[in-house]
């Protein structure tokens, strides 16, 4: 782990996931997983990015931002188990070498949710050999395009994922199992502690160039539904722990430590330049149990907190800016640049949205004020697009699509986001 260069500017623009965006990946389990029927929508075609990404990063360009937020397709680079497409290598690059040419900042993601199906029918993120087959495409990916790329994300919100594909069962597999959670989270972690030192490796030994390596953690805002209940602070304080900071402390400590499950010695180093951090919303939450599964509280109604909640999007999440300011206090006790990867509302009121933007990137402005390195500030999403199990109805981009004829509309919000993040940008890059 270091410091980074002195230099960089601050990084900003939207971010994006292949699968919700590409069309027709057909080779990874998410695909699958819509094929059974369990879901009201499949992404099919999605934005039919596969094909239109030069359209789509001109507009990328046109609206000023200079870098860009995306993700790999590994099932693309491995359709089958040790069988690599040079297709899919030269597609990724073509995508490079056009952000490359606009001066377009590429920060890459290597895992958002989706994995190979041979890998899923291997038992995916439970099997023992989960980090080595990740760790393997990594390290492909990182020879192939380090001449492109200076920020590494490993694998986007870890628990997140881990939640709904392994504890809720509403994501492909479809398990329903405390302790298979708990195995999928010691195995991300030592994918991503692996991954970090391969990239590491590839650009000390081959490359002789800087990297900067990080995972994109959810981080959310957590409230007590009754502020004068220890037990409910209590729920507050485990639930922030477990899903804002355990994969962070495991990841700048080198050492996992879960109480009454297991500890492990996951590197002797650290393995964070920076910290990559989602931010949506606030959850009111309440005690329910000291063990199990709901030991980390339960959320509460929200209609009991109506003077509270003043807005909320068409996700039924609160917007709520504060908590934005107030995690990246909190964050920064790491001493870490940090990166904001994603921040978005999904509304069709693009007013709406222009608040949110303005509101969001207020709080992030009093932050770097009161001395946090933020690093850079990603909108969700550039398109609208398929937001997993919700399907296409979610609209989140500053670009509006028309699914119907995948044309492209830029939104009012869009400028807002653009004007507000040069003035950031103009004001800080001064000091």
């Amino acid at each position: 782990m270091k410091p980074l260069s002195a230099g960089l500017p601050f990084f900003w623009g939207t971010a994006t996931s292949s699968h919700q965006i590409e069309g027709n990946n057909s080779a990874n389990d998410w695909w699958a997983w819509e094929q059974t029927g369990k879901l009201k929508e499949a992404s099919g075609l999605a934005c039919d990015h596969f094909r239109r990404f030069r359209e789509d990063i001109d507009l990328i360009s046109k609206l000023g931002h200079n870098a860009y937020r995306f993700s790999l397709e590994w099932s693309r680079f491995e359709p089958q188990e040790g069988v690599w497409d040079d297709e899919a290598f030269k597609y990724y690059e073509e995508i490079f070498k056009e952000l490359h040419a606009r001066k377009i900042e590429p920060i890459v993601t290597l895992h958002h949710f989706t994995n190979p199906q041979w890998f899923a029918d291997q038992g995916g993120w439970l099997s023992e050999k989960a980090s080595f087959y990740f760790n393997r495409y990594v390290s492909r990916a990182a020879t192939a395009y380090g001449k492109w790329v200076r920020f590494w994300i490993t694998i986007n919100e870890p628990l997140v994922y881990l939640y709904h594909s392994f504890f809720a069962g509403l994501w492909p597999p479809g398990i329903k199992s405390y302790r298979a959670s708990m195995k999928v989270l010691r195995h991300q972690l030592q994918a991503h502690v692996e991954a970090y030192r391969t990239i590491h490796h590839i650009y000390e030994t081959a490359l002789k160039t800087e990297v900067w390596v990080s995972v994109a953690a959810h981080v959310g805002h957590f409230t007590p539904c009754r502020p004068g209940s220890f037990k409910d602070r209590w729920a507050v304080f485990s639930r922030s722990w477990f899903f804002n900071e355990l994969f962070l402390n495991a990841a700048t400590s080198g050492f996992l430590f879960f109480p009454g499950i297991y500890s492990e010695f996951l590197s002797g180093r650290k393995s964070l330049d920076f910290i990559g951090m989602n931010y949506y919303t606030r959850d009111f939450i309440r005690f329910s149990s000291w063990f199990g599964e709901n030991s980390l509280g339960v959320s509460c109604d929200k209609a009991h907190h109506q003077k509270e909640v003043k807005e909320l999007s068409m996700m039924g999440w609160e917007v709520h800016p504060e908590g934005l300011y107030e995690v990246l206090l909190r964050l920064n006790r790491y001493h870490l640049p940090i990166m904001i990867t994603e921040n978005g509302i999904a509304t069709q009121d693009d007013g709406q949205r222009s608040r949110f933007i303005l509101d969001h990137l207020g709080a992030l402005r009093r932050a770097m004020k009161h001395g946090v390195p933020v690093l850079g500030y990603f909108y969700w999403s550039l398109l609208d697009n398929f937001e997993w199990a919700h399907g296409f109805d979610p609209r989140f981009g500053i670009v509006e699509v028309d699914y119907k004829n995948q044309s492209r509309k830029i939104k009012e919000s869009a400028q807002v986001l653009t004007e507000n993040c040069r003035k950031i940008m103009s004001e800080f890059e001064k000091k």
